[in-house]
């Protein structure tokens, strides 16, 4: 093990690649024999399903239901609306043939041309139009209203560049779509929504958050606004970590969604989509890692706990074993995952510096003299500072240990976002800058023109507006015309 943590890659040396060995050294996830898609380890989807359940409990809290729709969508489907064809055509996917059959020399398999469908099918980038055309027939009056559909699933999109967790081309995700009679109660759905994200991002991940919403240019396709959480990486770049759109009548008009209102007229309905994807398990990693691999905010941690007995003999094993079994069942009655290593196919330092590697927040290691003093050595993975302790309280010790990791990740990270925001109003300081990372807020004229000059000087871009920052009027920095505010600018994943 500690040969292979050698070859763990330094963050100052090349943060990429310490992203890219930090996923595969803690088994979190591996290549695909599938350009661009991978296999999300035992592991890793651990973490996911974690994420899953508490971001799903949290949205039927709001009343939104879970459903399944269709995989692949007609093609004649997505060009209904068109900035949504617009905005995902060049990564769609698209089913021709239904068949294979035998090559002639019986060696392979070739496509079947007689096979071949009426209607080519797009495996989904996004399921608003599946969802929409299915819309159509379930509401028909303002009793029907609001829908509030969540589902689970996997999306595909041809992306040419990918790293595992941030970009893919299948990923895991959740999309929520919803349809409501106003425009009033969609818009609130939207920020909802956002706000569900911005807690679960802070309160579970330990991942400071800026809320605010994007420029028309970075819209979701098909979208009137979309409303983004974003937060900075170790390296200064922005991750958007979760959007939610309000999409007004544009798909309702599309597919001719319609329902009589309470005035009996007909009208066409206002809706909302929403999601957040694996891309989180990467905001994960990049936000609290460190040179000695993951560093987990206990409360999406596989293993909470881990403890390591170190023994002489099958009878010091057992004597130590019997010593710590009920403070084992403790913890778990308390909701508390723990690991009993006692394993004798791996040496103590190797399991030391394994579970190190994979961010186990708490270990607790007890050995003969330890025993014998009725002591435990106690070890917190955020700071890796260790000592002996009393065994007498260690639960509650160990409970009280993981709020304050949970909490000290969130303060450490906020405390580097917050040291990483800079206001600028001179461009060719902002180009220089820009190039170590950073969030800066800037006066923005409103112009694509100016952000796509910033984008092309720079590779940054407007991130969002944010909302909570006093907002004043000022002057672009880069056209020199009046601006109504300011708006993040970074360099982005």
């Amino acid at each position: 093990m500690a040969k292979e943590l050698k070859q763990l890659t330094k963050r100052a040396e090349n943060y990429s690649q310490w992203y890219n060995d930090l996923v595969v050294k803690t088994d979190l996830a591996e290549q695909s024999p599938v350009r661009g898609c991978m296999v999300i380890k035992p592991y890793g989807y651990a973490i996911w399903e974690k994420m899953q359940a508490e971001l799903d409990k949290e949205f039927k809290k709001t009343g939104v239901q879970n459903a399944y729709f269709p995989m692949l969508i007609p093609k004649s489907f997505l060009s209904k609306e068109a900035e949504h064809v617009k905005g995902f055509a060049k990564e769609c996917a698209v089913v021709t043939h239904y068949r294979l059959k035998a090559s002639e020399d019986g060696n392979s398999v070739v496509v079947d041309p007689a096979a071949k469908l009426d209607e080519e099918l797009i495996i989904r980038p996004t399921s608003e139009t599946i969802i929409w055309n299915t819309y159509r027939g379930w509401i028909h009056s303002w009793r029907d209203l609001p829908i509030m559909c969540n589902q689970w699933c996997n999306v595909m999109r041809w992306e040419m560049r990918t790293r595992p967790f941030l970009r893919t081309s299948e990923f895991l995700w959740q999309e929520g779509h919803t349809a409501h009679a106003t425009k009033e109660e969609a818009e609130q759905e939207a920020q909802t929504m956002l706000k569900v994200y911005a807690d679960f991002a802070e309160k579970w991940m330990a991942v400071p958050v800026l809320q605010g919403v994007k420029s028309e240019t970075e819209r979701f396709a098909g979208a009137l606004d979309t409303y983004t959480i974003e937060a900075m990486m170790q390296d200064g770049k922005a991750l958007q970590s979760g959007t939610s759109h309000f999409l007004g009548q544009n798909f309702a008009k599309s597919f001719d969604v319609q329902f009589l209102n309470k005035e009996n007229k007909p009208d066409y309905v206002w809706a909302t989509s929403w999601g957040v994807s694996t891309r989180l398990m990467g905001a994960l990693i990049m936000v609290h890692s460190d040179d000695n691999g993951l560093v987990l905010p206990p409360k999406l941690a596989p293993i909470q706990v881990v403890i390591v007995p170190i023994y002489k003999g099958d009878e010091q094993r057992k004597a130590i074993s019997d010593k710590l079994q009920p403070v084992i069942t403790k913890m778990q009655e308390l909701g508390i995952s723990v690991k009993f290593d006692d394993s004798d196919n791996k040496r103590p330092g190797f399991k030391f510096a394994d579970y190190e590697l994979k961010g186990v927040p708490v270990r607790l290691v007890m050995g003969g003299r330890d025993l014998e003093n009725n002591t435990i050595e106690i070890m917190r993975r955020d700071t890796l500072e260790k000592e002996n302790v009393s065994f007498d309280g260690i639960v509650e010790r160990v409970q009280t240990l993981l709020d304050d990791i949970q909490r000290n990740l969130f303060e450490k990270a906020r405390a580097y976002r917050d040291a990483h925001i800079f206001e600028c109003d001179n461009y060719d300081e902002f180009k220089e800058r820009v190039k170590d990372g950073g969030f800066f807020l800037c006066h923005w004229d409103g112009t694509a023109e100016t952000e796509a000059k910033i984008k092309e000087d720079t590779q940054a871009t407007i991130r969002c507006v944010p909302f909570d920052y006093e907002q004043t009027e000022g002057i672009d920095m880069v056209s020199g015309k009046p601006s109504k505010h300011r708006v993040i600018i970074a360099r982005s994943y």
